[in-house]
């Protein structure tokens, strides 16, 4: 009697521990599907400075990609939010201060937020317009 309830206890222990590294391996390949699609945003420039709502195929155009992958990612829609954190002008300031002689040159950074329905991913995005 004594065996079997120590089996029975190692067996609950080991279907408890099996059940919380499914768990963690789920999150982590949903998290690492979003990091890829991210990836995807940072190679194309033309995307993720507005709030926008696309397929994805549309990040992967320009990419050399396998037909299964292509038609699983024109299914798949994400919604892309910018939010702009700061504004800094990097043109050249003239020493009088009644007269400022910028060359244009405006540093913005945003944070690109991509959402699907697994989850979301962030990014810290750097542009000078």
């Amino acid at each position: 009697m004594v065996a079997v309830m120590i089996i029975s206890v190692v067996i609950m222990a080991l279907l408890q521990m099996y059940a919380n590294n499914t768990h963690i391996f789920s999150s982590m390949k949903q998290q690492t599907k979003i990091n890829q699609y991210s990836s995807f945003l940072i190679s194309n420039e033309n995307y993720g400075f507005r709030d926008k709502n696309i397929y994805l195929h549309a990040l992967v155009r320009d990419f050399d990609l396998e037909d299964d992958l292509r038609r699983k990612l024109k299914e798949t829609k994400i919604k892309m939010l910018y939010k702009e954190l700061e504004t800094i002008d990097i043109g050249d300031e003239s020493s009088d201060e009644d007269v400022e002689s910028s060359s244009g040159l405006v540093l913005e950074i945003g944070e690109s937020i991509i959402q699907t329905d697994d989850g979301s991913s962030a990014l810290i995005r750097f542009r000078i317009r």
